[in-house]
């Protein structure tokens, strides 16, 4: 199959799947789902004969016109013709090219695509998904980042502003509830640790969701039901703290808590080095991996800070200076090239932690003021910082919405320790009801 026919293909799956978007049937129309798989799979097989020898080609001219046949009115290729085009696709299209059909959604999301993308030479790439809860208490609804096809192919030739992008809802039943700080990323892996059905009811419950094929699985559960807790990773490995309530102690007293999660085996590090309370309380912490090492910053009333060092197994109390550890109970943040990127109070800034000291994130031409009631998100999108946030839209008849933006940042070092972002897009990506809870952003390599 020559680069040119790959291509062709490749533009005519984008253009029918762009078609279908933007009509807003997806959903609802099934005959629009028919025409449009029809669509693709007779051009697919309109390209046959491009496809095959010239020996092929040489014998069909010799047939006869008695002994063609009439074309089939629903052409149809088989599985493994359109997984070979499939691993060639941008994975940023596939959210998009899911909605043509199921057996589409079924190769989309087969384990052998990815093999065959690994056979191809294409290269992983690093998705982001974001957990959103339409409900204060509602179970959990995910969605990804993609690309629109139609903005593809024109954007060479027109001057629309238009990113390209748009967030959509990745099919999976409805997702257990999770918390910023439960959620955690490993490869192509979602981690949601503490999964609980209720507000109501703790759960040493461990999910995973896998990125390339959308399901669900469960891992093996933390030892103790945590009251609260707060995960990062560090060398493939996830570390949880929080606390537990001490069913042996005194009435509602609690104690630290803190495991170790190997993702490569699955299992939990059998024998952790706990943290005396009297050197720093768990009780809803926020953890973060800097400089190699795993650091708790206790409640927002005391802030102390302490940091484990995991090639000696030692706890210390430590104190991150210029008030990095009230940050870090900031939700819009993350972490690059061992950089902390914040956004605090409308602007961007950024902990160096060799001069410790906070420096203020320069260049960011064209980016938008952050509405004053924003929640914002940020994420590290392949040494890029991808920052999403909301903005409410003027009441409309009580039917009361907000707009999610997202941004993509370029970043560059330059002498005297300056960093500078570079807006490369930014456009409104999704609207939600006001009442939608936006709480995190992840970036998954598939």
């Amino acid at each position: 199959m020559g680069s040119k026919t790959i291509l062709s293909v490749v533009l005519i799956v984008s253009l029918c799947a762009a078609i279908f978007v933007t009509q807003g049937v997806a959903q609802t129309q099934t005959p629009w789902r028919r025409s449009i798989r029809n669509l693709i799979n007779g051009y697919f097989v309109s390209l046959i004969p491009s496809m095959s020898s010239p020996e092929k080609k040489r014998k069909r001219k010799t047939t006869t016109k008695t002994n063609k046949k009439k074309p089939s009115p629903n052409p149809s290729l088989p599985d493994d013709l359109l997984m070979s085009i499939f691993a060639r696709v941008s994975r940023l299209y596939y959210p998009t090219l899911s909605l043509v059909s199921k057996s589409f959604r079924s190769l989309l999301t087969s384990p052998e695509l990815y093999k065959a993308r690994s056979l191809s030479g294409q290269n992983e790439c690093c998705c982001l998904y974001l957990c959103l809860r339409f409900k204060p208490y509602s179970n959990s609804t995910w969605f990804t980042l993609c690309r629109k096809p139609d903005q593809t192919l024109t954007n060479e030739t027109t001057k629309t502003k238009s990113s390209g992008y748009v967030l959509a809802k990745v099919p999976i039943p409805p997702s257990p509830r999770a918390h910023f700080s439960s959620l955690v990323a490993v490869g192509s892996n979602i981690y949601n640790l503490g999964v609980s059905k209720s507000i109501y009811q703790p759960s040493s419950s461990v999910s995973i969701l896998d990125c390339r094929t959308h399901t669900w699985r469960e891992a093996p559960s933390l030892r103790v039901v945590p009251m609260s807790l707060s995960a990062s990773v560090l060398d493939e490995k996830i570390y949880v703290a929080g606390s537990y309530k001490d069913d042996y102690g005194d009435s509602g007293s609690s104690k630290n808590l803190f495991e170790v999660f190997d993702t490569k085996t699955q299992i939990w590090d059998p024998d952790p080095i706990p943290c005396s309370e009297t050197t720093c309380n768990f009780l809803n912490c926020k953890t973060a991996c800097i400089d190699g090492k795993f650091y708790v910053v206790s409640d927002v009333i005391y802030r102390d800070v302490c940091a484990y060092e995991s090639k000696e197994g030692r706890w210390d109390l430590v104190g991150l200076g210029s008030y990095m550890e009230h940050h870090l109970f900031l939700d819009s943040c993350c972490d690059i090239d061992n950089i902390w990127y914040f956004v605090f109070q409308g602007r961007f800034i950024w902990y160096d932690t060799k001069e410790i000291q906070w420096r203020h994130l320069k260049g960011l031409v064209g980016l938008p003021k952050f509405p004053p009631s924003a929640r914002i998100r940020l994420a590290n999108y392949s040494g890029k910082i991808a920052v999403f946030w909301d903005d409410v839209l003027p009441c409309n008849g009580g039917d009361n919405k907000k707009m999610i933006w997202c941004a993509e940042i370029a970043l560059e070092k330059r002498k005297s320790y300056e960093i500078w972002g570079k807006v490369e897009w930014f456009d409104h990506v999704l609207t939600v009801p006001i009442t939608c809870v936006f709480e995190k952003v992840l970036a998954v390599t598939v």
